[in-house]
């Protein structure tokens, strides 16, 4: 099966196994009632889009069990998941599939 991988000019991300790349959503720069944080005061926000899967799970037999999220999926993902990686100006996040807690 063909995945299309994260790409950013010729250099693609191609998550292995039940790894996952993540796009992160932006944080928010004003809270709900009105006052502008400043970007000491933004926490990284917990949701994003993934952008690439890995092949899936190794069960101990051997076989493979496709992840349960898709590339386009918006998800939110545990605080301290996956590990940032930069390519070129864009920042992604690659995690397990594990670290991710839901998608809507």
């Amino acid at each position: 099966m063909a995945k299309k991988p994260a790409k950013k000019g010729d250099f693609k991300l191609v998550p292995l196994g039940d790894r996952v790349v993540l796009k992160r959503h932006e944080a928010q720069s004003k809270t709900t009632g009105g006052i502008v944080l400043p970007d000491t005061a933004k926490d990284k926000p917990q949701r994003g889009e993934v952008v690439a899967i890995g092949d899936g799970h190794v069960k101990n037999d051997g076989s493979k069990v496709p992840l349960t999220v898709k590339e386009g999926d918006s998800v939110i993902f545990s605080s301290y998941a996956g590990d940032e990686i930069r390519v070129g100006e864009e920042e992604y996040l690659l995690l397990r599939e594990s670290d991710i807690l839901c998608t809507y």
